[in-house]
């Protein structure tokens, strides 16, 4: 009997798994990719009946606990809440009062939005955008960073490990979204997020600051950022902002990809509807 050279065996089975793919392709695009059907956690509400805002508040808190204990079928989707992974963040500030910064964060870790807690969630009739208040107890920001630039009256430049921790994390969200539709689901399409924040307390550590030349003067120049955090806050203000806005961004556009919008508000019109009445 002729022996079939490897190679010819190889190119049959790549010939034999490509029939398989494109003839019976259907068993290779059930991954999941959204719920079709309602999860007992996600609690519905009528946004044209009273006490509509405190029905979601209740419904997108529930949501948050439930993605803390963890969603088997998100796995993978949605990134893991606690600890949450942070893209990369590049911030610019420009020359201000309190600060002329520029900072690159990578490797950026974020834990405690286990705790966070909805206040109040509104979701507007005219646009769908939302209104949401929230609180996050205990955050912390722990990774590496890059930093040129001046704070307060510092300049600094140094690139190592370094954490925030922030104590009583009040944030106003708002959100737009575009209503879009898939298989007849309507859904959240997270278009834009900015958050406005205050913060009860907060702790830093800069390893390596000044190039790690001088440890005393690094020790000294993290203890004062501390013991003035309020100042340094404010220095910060906005690169805190982004990393939450990011944070919060990434978090949301994923879920309510996943999960329809028609669950959360059962009388939210579909896309067609809404738009073309506006026509």
């Amino acid at each position: 009997m002729q022996q079939v050279p490897r190679s010819t065996n190889l190119m049959g089975h790549c010939i034999l798994a490509l029939f398989v793919i494109v003839l019976g392709g259907e068993n290779y695009s059930n991954a999941f990719d959204y719920f079709r059907e309602k999860p007992s956690y996600v609690k519905s509400c009528k946004i044209y009946e009273p006490e509509f805002t405190k029905c979601s508040t209740e419904s997108i808190q529930i949501l948050i606990t439930q993605l803390a204990k963890g969603i088997p079928e998100l796995e993978g989707i949605v990134r893991r809440l606690d600890p949450f992974i942070v893209d990369d963040i590049d911030f610019n500030q420009a020359n201000t009062e309190a600060a002329n910064l520029h900072a690159h964060l990578t490797n950026l870790t974020a834990t405690g939005l286990s705790k966070l807690q909805i206040k109040e969630s509104r979701v507007s009739k005219r646009d769908f955008g939302w209104l949401t208040t929230i609180l996050v107890p205990k955050l912390r920001l722990e990774g590496h960073y890059q930093l040129n630039g001046r704070v307060l009256v510092l300049t600094l430049q140094g690139e190592g490990h370094m954490f925030i921790e922030i104590d009583d994390l009040a944030i106003v969200m708002r959100t737009k979204t575009k209503l879009i539709e898939k298989d007849g689901f309507t859904f959240y399409n997270i278009t834009d997020l900015r958050a406005e924040i205050e913060i009860g307390n907060l702790r830093t550590q800069f390893d390596d600051l000044f190039g790690g030349n001088n440890k005393e003067i690094e020790k000294s120049t993290n203890e004062s950022f501390n013991k003035n955090w309020q100042e340094f806050f404010e220095a910060l203000r906005p690169l805190i902002t982004e990393t939450v806005e990011s944070i919060l961004f990434d978090l949301l556009h994923d879920v309510f990809l996943a999960i329809p919008a028609s669950f959360f508000v059962e009388d939210i019109p579909t896309p067609a509807q809404f738009y073309n009445n506006k026509v």
